[in-house]
């Protein structure tokens, strides 16, 4: 017989589950830098930002078409980086790409894109937890 909850204990579990999410938010996994240092991020960490309160994760990679390293490509193509920026409770998401490694702003700093890796070859796909994005954080 299956369980039945009530509306109370539904509602009681939904706010549980909304608290734990933030708190695992709000966490920081990873190294605390100063501004103006290079730090290597796995997908899930996060840096805390030193003497501030910006915390930023790496989030994820989509479309990595980037050229691999044991072929020749008419174009160098493009991975999409994407990081979550928290400054002071604000949360913002920053998109940068390899194809043309501009900085992005992201309130009060900027986040400069330095590598992603590892690179990709033809004979062998990159998993996603594999992947490493070295960025800078500056202001």
């Amino acid at each position: 017989m299956p369980l039945r909850l009530s509306r109370t204990s539904r509602l009681a579990g939904a706010l549980f589950a909304a608290v734990v999410a933030t708190a695992c938010l709000e966490s920081v996994t990873g190294p605390t830098a100063p501004l103006d240092t290079s730090v290597t991020l796995k997908p899930g960490e996060r840096m805390k930002v030193a003497g501030t309160d910006i915390t930023i994760m790496f989030v994820r990679v989509d479309g990595d078409s980037r050229c691999p390293a044991d072929a020749v490509c008419v174009q160098g193509g493009d991975a999409t980086v994407w990081f979550l920026v928290d400054e002071n409770g604000r949360r913002s998401n920053a998109e940068l790409h390899t194809g043309n490694m501009q900085p992005v702003e992201s309130g009060s700093v900027t986040i400069t894109l330095e590598a992603l890796q590892p690179y990709p070859f033809s004979s062998k796909a990159i998993v996603a937890g594999d992947y490493r994005a070295t960025l800078r954080v500056t202001r």
